[in-house]
């Protein structure tokens, strides 16, 4: 609900294509919908493996991908704003809704033992960050790589998980 509210602010109430492309390069030829359908669909379907596999594994997989698309973009938002002194179309929802669910999430993430340490999360912001990073560099084919990578990660988690 939190994407499609977001989405909604970002889209319909502001431009933020508009905004973006004042600032950034003009890689991402997808729609903001098909984006929107895109991220939805993957933060679905790697819930529903969470709750099929529920490990540790499963759950870094649904951080990494929280990190990623509402934290990370939460700080950009943010940061941007004030960076370039121009109100980034999103900032408002990125920060009442994204960053406060989030904090519940890993909050309840280090009470359920799927994170261990403040080490485990900042190393999933940092791989947030990475990817995001990369997404706004070269574009949607991160979000490939993205995929490709999360069964690799799940294996290592758990593995380490057995340590």
């Amino acid at each position: 609900m939190a994407y499609a509210i977001h989405h909604f602010e970002e889209h319909i109430i502001f431009n933020f294509r508009e905004w973006r492309l004042k600032y950034f390069l003009d890689n991402n030829s997808l729609s903001t919908e098909e984006v929107l359908l895109r991220l939805i669909s993957l933060l679905l379907i790697v819930i529903i493996i969470h709750i099929v596999k529920n490990n540790r594994g499963s759950a870094h997989i649904v951080m990494f991908f929280l990190m990623t698309t509402q934290v990370v973009n939460a700080l950009f938002h943010i940061f941007f704003s004030f960076y370039f002194l121009d109100f980034s179309p999103g900032a408002i929802t990125a920060t009442t809704l994204y960053l406060p669910a989030n904090y519940l999430i890993f909050k309840a993430a280090f009470n359920e033992g799927y994170l261990r340490n403040m080490t485990e999360l900042l190393l999933l912001f940092l791989t947030g960050l990475l990817t995001f990073t990369l997404f706004e560099l070269i574009g949607p084919t991160v979000i490939g790589y993205s995929i490709l990578f999360m069964p690799i990660y799940y294996k290592l988690i758990n593995r380490l998980n057995s340590f």
